[in-house]
């Protein structure tokens, strides 16, 4: 007999509480009242769905509706997960061990963030998803994104999460992690970009000692006033969290300062979120190629594959003195390791056939959660969560923003972004290109491009164009209009000063009798087709008619090219997530 029949309403194996809808052909939740049965009608609770369908507090499951058998007239059965008409009755007794297995849920995937290990976990929802809504729900925390995000994602372009592991010690058996008395820092920060078409997604890992600069931050208090943290210039990275009342909203401008990424979203746990989950999951598979013994993570392993979760699991994210060169660019790449196995294991249909798993995923994953108040409810994360779960693994590229030690440190222990190669990394994400072989735009899309910049170029001495200065450095536009007068014999060029208004993106606009002159101006500034904006000449200083250079934000330099690299740089480490590899 189920768990009802037995009594145990707050103490049972949540596979009992999934019963065969024969009308989807799906397993569904069905959560237990605290009220007994009853055989005769009666009206449906009040409340959200009748109150303790959701699973909620006790106290929602105090009023549980009453039920009519299955053979009842329409309309009987208060508890029917859809709310329709002859919903099955409850599982007979003697026959819950034949169950047949459950089908692989054919519905949404919401995606849960743990903390200090920082592995994403898609968790399959399906038809029952909707009926742990208002329990799940309770176990979300957010905090506001103060502005620094989109302001949500969106189903038709590429999406941008920051995925936050702190090392503050929250949490029971936490005592012994992170700073004492810390309120915790960005201790391991991810970058997650999915791409438009969804075909395939990177992950940048942002080492906690980069040097770089935090911006101001206006951050809302506890008590809803808003405070401005003032920013701090040449320092680490992970100061962007907690310090100094810093939120998640200040990492996610620092990022957007950083990378040029604007955020939709961030998700933020501590060092409980690998262990509840890894136990939830069954334990994740890992492979070592030496001996582990570290004194202060305290794992201790030999060498060869293992299945590992809880303390264990977070001792091995956690490990950095005894692989690689001991420092947290080895610990990176470690992390990157357990989560493409973690993505493995939570992709096979152990897992995503598994009612126990699933909701013990469900649980923890909400409860180690802190998002942005844009994605606080299960609906929302479910809705992200869909847009997430489409991409294959073999498409899923982990990344490690390229560095070198800190050139102004004797003792090295920070590090600075290694250019170009940092630079063109970023503009690859931004520009939603792939770090594996996968196809980037539609068809049309690409000819369009490539037709902009296909055909005859004038000579340089043709080219007729005045520079503005629409975002870019002070001075860019006196600098590239020496650069093209002197070295590329661009002489008919004039600085007209600033743009009306800032560019994100440099952009050539051109009449159309100026196209050969814009292919010329194209190549040599290395600008990309999507960069060329047909459209109107203006008239120069001598009343010629000229194109017309807007230098954006992403302008680097004269010389520089703009065009989105379309090869990974050599010195930048990736992997993806369909590939085993060992700890070294």
């Amino acid at each position: 007999m189920d768990a009802q029949g037995r009594g145990r309403a707050d103490d049972v194996d949540p596979a009992d509480q999934w019963v065969l809808n024969p009308e989807s052909g799906e397993y569904e939740l069905r959560l237990p009242s605290s009220a007994p049965q009853s055989s005769v009608p009666g009206p449906r609770a009040s409340g959200p769905r009748g109150a303790g369908a959701a699973g909620g507090s006790r106290a929602r499951r105090t009023a549980a509706p009453a039920r009519r058998p299955a053979t009842s007239a329409p309309g009987g059965e208060a508890a029917s997960p859809r709310g329709r008409a002859g919903a099955p009755a409850e599982p007979a007794a003697g026959r819950r061990g034949r169950r047949p297995a459950p089908q692989k849920s054919k519905g949404r995937k919401a995606l849960m963030w743990t903390g200090g290990s920082l592995a994403f976990v898609l968790v399959g929802g399906g038809a029952a998803a909707y009926l742990y809504y208002e329990h799940l729900n309770d176990n979300i925390t957010s905090v506001s994104d103060d502005g620094a995000g989109t302001g949500g994602f969106s189903k038709d372009r590429a999406i941008n999460i920051l995925l936050i592991g702190t090392d503050k010690r929250t949490g029971e058996g936490n005592e012994g992690y992170g700073d004492q008395g810390s309120s915790g820092h960005a201790d391991t920060t991810l970058v997650l970009h999915v791409s438009k078409d969804r075909s395939n997604a990177t992950v940048l890992s942002i080492p906690r000692d980069l040097i770089t600069d935090i911006p101001d931050c206006p951050t809302t208090q506890e008590d809803g006033t808003e405070k401005v943290i003032p920013g701090k210039q040449r320092t680490r990275f992970n100061e962007s969290l907690g310090q100094e009342d810093r939120t998640p909203s200040c990492t996610m401008r620092t990022i957007t300062e950083l990378t040029g990424l604007k955020m939709d979203h961030f998700m933020v746990a501590d060092f409980n979120a690998v262990k509840t989950l890894t136990s939830a999951v069954g334990g994740v598979d890992v492979c070592l190629a030496k001996d582990i013994k570290d004194k202060d993570s305290k794992l201790d392993l030999p060498k060869g594959e293992h299945t590992i979760e809880g303390e264990e699991a977070l001792a091995f994210v956690r490990t950095r003195h005894s692989v690689g060169f001991g420092g947290d660019l080895s610990r990176i790449e470690l992390q990157q390791q357990f989560l493409g196995s973690l993505m493995r294991k939570l992709k096979s249909n152990d897992t995503l056939t598994s009612p126990g798993k699933m909701i013990k995923l469900a649980e923890a994953g909400t409860k180690a959660l802190t998002v942005d108040s844009q994605i606080s409810t299960i609906r929302k994360l479910a809705d992200l969560g869909a847009e997430l779960g489409k991409f294959d693994t073999k498409n899923l590229t982990f990344a490690t923003v390229p560095v070198v030690d800190n050139p102004s440190e004797t003792v090295k222990a920070t590090v600075v972004l290694k250019q170009p190669q940092a630079q063109q990394l970023f503009a690859m994400v931004r520009d939603d290109v792939s770090l594996t072989e996968v196809k980037q735009q539609k068809k049309k899309d690409k000819d369009a491009e490539a037709a902009r910049l296909k055909g005859s170029k004038a000579p340089a001495s043709e080219v007729r164009v005045r520079i503005l200065n629409g975002g870019a450095v002070a001075g860019s536009a006196q600098e590239t209009l020496s650069w093209l007068q002197v070295r590329e014999g661009v002489t008919k060029s004039e600085n007209a000063g600033n743009a009306p208004a800032g560019l994100a993106r440099t952009t050539l606009e051109y009449a159309p009798d100026q196209a050969a002159q814009a292919r010329r101006l194209a190549a040599i500034l290395g600008l990309s087709g999507s960069a060329m904006k047909p459209g109107e000449s203006v008239d120069n200083s001598q009343g010629l008619p000229a194109m017309t250079l807007t230098l954006g934000k992403d302008f680097k330099g004269a010389g520089v090219p703009l065009t989105t690299p379309s090869k990974v740089p050599d010195d930048v480490r990736k992997s993806t997530a369909d590939k085993v590899e060992c700890a070294k």
